[in-house]
């Protein structure tokens, strides 16, 4: 073990100097120099590390697909997969085309205001050396900055993705499309740009460290926004009740919580931005006890309130136990991630029978996972967060401020789809589902 350890720090080494092995050393302060010196093993770990990271959020779309199309009618399995590829797609070409810069436009007071940044494309190369140096050594950060881009990138499509789930069955399919890329190109990058970019809500201290409010919130007060606009499906309330419209497949959407889980030991492991073995090792435990504390809660909650053992609100308590420990991940205690996550299971089970009971119809409960257990798990930093500095009422003022943006922002934009495009398919093609209407092939053939 000893030996293999000596061989993860050698083998950079050893490919630098059969790269750059010539007679003479490399000049000082170039990227060949750095990689021959005695940083470049803990430099490539660190990189290394984080492109992994951004690997498994790449995969967490795969199980964003499979929980929302497992929890919707088998009618529309098409079109909801159809949306989630496009969300990726269009989700990492915007941001490389404007947001990266955007929510990252540099120093506060210096290179902008702390509010809005212009945003633009991601450099193409290097026009000389000293710009190579300073993109692909430390003298950037512990990752090239290329590894920076791809890891913030698959963060940026997640949050078009939680709305997706929440307007599924009944959304005209271009309308989402122009929808998602708006709001993943241009809004998101906006409210990052607060706090990750060094924007005003960094500078009064407020913390998120991997996204409860930043995208989690984000994406769930953006996808109340819609499907206020947007209406509930048709036969879901009735003047007798709330009609369940169940899931067509949960098997897959329990698959695809769980490679939801798997995704988000990179999406909070990879936000310590480095292979710190201390703080990495301690945030996977505390995601994942949250995960589980979650899960429980939510399933021993939703059995003593609906009567019976349901499937469907343990596999959103696990998430929901997951976006609440996002924010703390790394300040919080492993004891206390068990109660945090426990208290989120317990909200989305309260939290989705509300929304019922108000005819807000989401089909996933993305809004409850999301928007309500995302704002829990962020003002939970500024209860139980073991740094000082962390202030409860500075940490809901955040919350408050990036939700009343998305939601804003998102409700004027899908109600002026409406008034021109129009956002929700007509009654027929509503019962024939989206598979046959938009797609004109279902997913099922038998």
């Amino acid at each position: 073990m000893r030996m293999l350890t000596k061989l993860t720090y050698l083998i950079p080494l050893l490919l630098t100097a059969s790269a750059f092995g010539q007679d003479e050393p490399p000049a000082e302060g170039t990227y060949e120099a750095f990689m021959a010196g005695s940083d470049a093993a803990m430099f490539t770990v660190n990189n290394l590390w984080i492109l992994l990271s951004a690997a498994l959020v790449f995969i967490m779309h795969l199980g964003f697909c499979s929980v929302e199309s497992g929890l919707c009618q088998k009618k529309n399995t098409v079109n909801i997969l159809f949306k989630n590829v496009f969300i990726v797609c269009i989700g990492a070409l915007t941001y490389m085309a404007w947001g990266f810069n955007a929510m990252y436009p540099g120093t506060m007071g210096e290179d902008w205001n702390g509010f809005f940044a212009m945003g633009s494309p991601l450099m193409n190369g290097f026009a000389d050396e000293a710009t190579r140096t300073a993109s692909v050594t430390a003298d950037y950060a512990s990752y090239t900055i290329w590894t920076d881009f791809i890891f913030q990138a698959m963060f940026a499509a997640t949050a078009a993705t939680i709305v997706s789930g929440a307007v599924a069955e009944r959304v005209k399919l271009v309308s989402f499309m122009i929808y998602a890329t708006i709001l993943v190109g241009f809004f998101y990058p906006i409210t990052g740009s607060w706090k990750w970019g060094t924007g005003w809500l960094d500078a009064k201290g407020f913390y998120d460290f991997a996204g409860s409010t930043l995208v989690h919130a984000f994406g769930g007060f953006a996808a109340l926004a819609a499907i206020i606009v947007l209406g509930p499906r048709r036969g879901k309330f009735t003047k007798e009740g709330v009609k369940p419209i169940l899931p067509h497949n949960l098997p897959l959407a329990n698959i695809g919580v769980f490679m939801l889980f798997l995704g988000w030991f990179g999406f909070n492991g990879g936000s310590v931005l480095s292979a710190d073995p201390e703080a990495v090792s301690r945030v996977f435990v505390t995601t994942a006890m949250a995960g589980f504390a979650g899960g429980l809660a939510a399933m021993f909650t939703s059995w003593a309130v609906l009567k019976k053992p349901d499937l469907s609100m343990g596999l959103n308590g696990i998430l929901a136990g997951l976006v609440g420990i996002t924010a703390g991940a790394d300040s919080i205690s492993p004891w206390m991630s068990v109660v945090v996550g426990a208290i989120a299971g317990a909200i989305v089970v309260f939290s989705v029978i509300f929304f019922d009971k108000i005819k807000i119809d989401d089909p996933v409960g993305a809004v409850s996972v999301h928007g309500v257990c995302g704002l829990w798990g962020t003002v939970a930093v500024g209860i139980f967060s073991t740094n000082p500095d962390h202030s409860f009422g500075i940490q809901l003022m955040g919350c408050l401020a990036i939700s009343a943006f998305a939601f804003i922002a998102s409700f004027v934009l899908f109600f002026l789809l409406k008034v021109t495009l129009g956002v929700r398919v007509d009654a027929q093609e509503e019962e024939e589902g989206l598979d046959v209407a938009e797609h004109g092939a279902p997913a099922y053939t038998d």
